[in-house]
């Protein structure tokens, strides 16, 4: 299977975003890609009130294009992540999309993103709402985990999702340019060779208000933790061909995941300090 993820400067401006996406989508479903994925935040990537005001449905009109495209090129389609609306707060939303415009699977991102980098403050959480389940899915023969950026850092939720049978995990992201030059590509291999699977992570690139720099540098890495495609800075895609039959002899050659021992891991009995 070809695989493609999509790099975008997307910004407040939703109808361009919607129309950069498109033509990168399309693009990519020209040179083959039979898996397509868009970024975190493909369609409004704004300052957080931005972001809650601009939420969508599942069945927005973001959401409604993307099925649209999948449909029309014939492709398998992941879009990044939307705001969902929903609540007071809203949802930060993976779809993955079949070549019928249907949704395959729906993942609501599990970790928020509140923490300091590059000198700025971010709280994810003042206006978006943790997600509590883990998600796979199957597009045509690969079995996909989802996830979104921050989750890149909890290496037990990739865990999982390779052992629910996933041979390709999703990072769609707006990772930082202060925390990517040194994390990106590390985090990213780390996880193809822990899980031994497929990473797909496309990534935003470039400055958007009211503070974001993203880091670009948007990623296809193999099982063996060899990075097969980047893509060059600025908006367009990285491309490769998957060759899940190498995958089959890692995990054959190198069996990590068949040699765990669960009945040894135990979490640690955390307590009150001083008790």
């Amino acid at each position: 299977m070809r695989v493609a993820a999509v790099q975008l400067n997307s910004n407040g401006d939703k109808d361009g975003n919607l129309a950069t996406a498109e033509r990168l989508v399309r693009s990519a479903a020209a040179d083959g890609a039979e898996l397509v994925a868009l970024p975190e935040k493909w369609n409004l990537l704004a300052s957080g009130e931005e972001i809650l005001a601009g939420a969508e449905p599942l069945d927005g009109p973001s959401l409604t294009a993307a099925r649209g495209w999948a449909r029309d090129l014939g492709i398998h389609l992941l879009a990044g992540s939307i705001a969902e609306a929903g609540g007071e707060k809203a949802r930060n939303t993976s779809v993955l999309i079949g070549a019928d415009g249907e949704d395959l699977a729906v993942y609501r991102k599990v970790h928020m993103f509140d923490v300091e980098a590059g000198g700025v403050s971010y709280r994810e959480s003042d206006h978006e709402q943790a997600g509590t389940e883990l998600v796979t899915a199957a597009a045509g023969e690969l079995e996909v985990g989802l996830s979104v950026c921050y989750d890149l850092r909890f290496p037990e939720l990739y865990r999982i999702l390779a052992l629910r049978g996933a041979r390709l995990v999703a990072v769609p992201s707006a990772f930082t340019m202060a925390t990517g030059r040194d994390h990106w590509e590390v985090l990213l291999r780390a996880r193809a060779i822990e899980d031994q699977v497929f990473v797909l992570a496309p990534n935003q690139v470039g400055k958007a208000p009211p503070h974001y720099e993203s880091y670009g540098r948007s990623a296809i890495v193999d099982p063996w933790g060899v990075v097969l495609a980047t893509a060059a800075d600025g908006e367009g895609f990285a491309a490769a061909d998957l060759d899940l039959a190498a995958q089959e002899r890692v995990r054959e050659k190198l069996p990590s995941l068949a040699n765990r021992r669960p009945a040894a891991y135990r979490w640690p009995q955390l307590t009150e300090a001083g008790a």
